[in-house]
């Protein structure tokens, strides 16, 4: 992993890019920090010319997207020409909003239109990756639904963007699974797994926590990983700075170049 494949998840600073002045401030420390691409998620209703004239001025590239989930489900063409005044090929669903993973009939239609909608934007030269909360290890036919829903839909049409995170809370191996994905994962979400005084989970920095990083990377590269992409979901204090130690965690432990 070379720095330059590093990107900074918006989601992480949503609260400072929800209009086109906050959004320019914030790409602005983003660059500063280091980082040369973002993922867009949860920003403001700001037009996509605007969008892309901030992230030019300050070199920064949009190398994925978070869209609707409903959208990506029932209107994918949207979601083909928002990506395409983007200027960006990825994105992903986000989250299974009012899906029941025991119930059949909501998993099925589910997998049905998530490769539709993969195979419109694959069409369009893009790709639809999806990405993964703890909700995915229901069982469902006796083994964790995200399985049922990376098995039932074509490589080609839906990729894997998966959250090391949410992996781990859920009982999964992280490394196995970047594993099994292999070939089907240019995008990943670093993101690690701590621990409060109170026992309970938390979200911390790259490095804060208890992911093995460095053996997560190795087998995301292997597998063709394009993008690793830093999130935060909430953060201990100004989450600038969590974002700024990931970076620097990131090029003085785990990259290459």
């Amino acid at each position: 992993m070379k720095i330059t494949q590093v990107a900074a998840q918006l989601y992480t600073v949503r609260d400072f890019c929800q209009d086109a002045k906050t959004l320019a401030a914030t790409a602005a420390r983003i660059r500063k920090m280091g980082y040369t691409a973002v993922q867009l998620s949860a920003i403001g209703p700001i037009p996509e010319a605007e969008i892309v004239a901030i992230m030019r001025g300050e070199g920064l590239t949009i190398c994925a997207t978070h869209e609707p989930s409903q959208e990506i489900l029932d209107q994918p063409e949207k979601v083909v020409d928002r990506l395409q005044r983007l200027g960006c090929k990825l994105t992903a669903y986000p989250y299974p909003a009012g899906i029941d993973f025991t119930n059949a009939d909501h998993v099925n239609t589910l997998v049905r239109k998530l490769d539709a909608a993969g195979a419109k934007l694959r069409a369009a030269g893009q790709q639809l990756g999806y990405h993964n909360h703890a909700i995915e290890f229901v069982k469902f036919q006796g083994a964790p639904v995200l399985e049922y829903i990376y098995a039932r839909t074509a490589p080609e049409n839906l990729v894997a963007e998966i959250d090391t995170f949410w992996i781990h809370y859920g009982g999964g191996d992280v490394v196995e699974w970047v594993r099994r994905m292999s070939g089907r994962q240019p995008f990943i979400h670093l993101k690690d797994y701590g621990f409060t005084k109170e026992n309970k989970h938390a979200w911390c920095e790259i490095g804060a926590g208890t992911l093995p990083f460095a053996r997560i990377i190795a087998e995301a590269e292997a597998g063709g990983c394009e993008w690793f992409i830093v999130e935060q979901d909430t953060c201990p204090g100004d989450p600038f700075e969590s974002l700024r130690q990931s970076f620097d965690y990131i090029k003085a432990h785990l990259v290459q170049g």
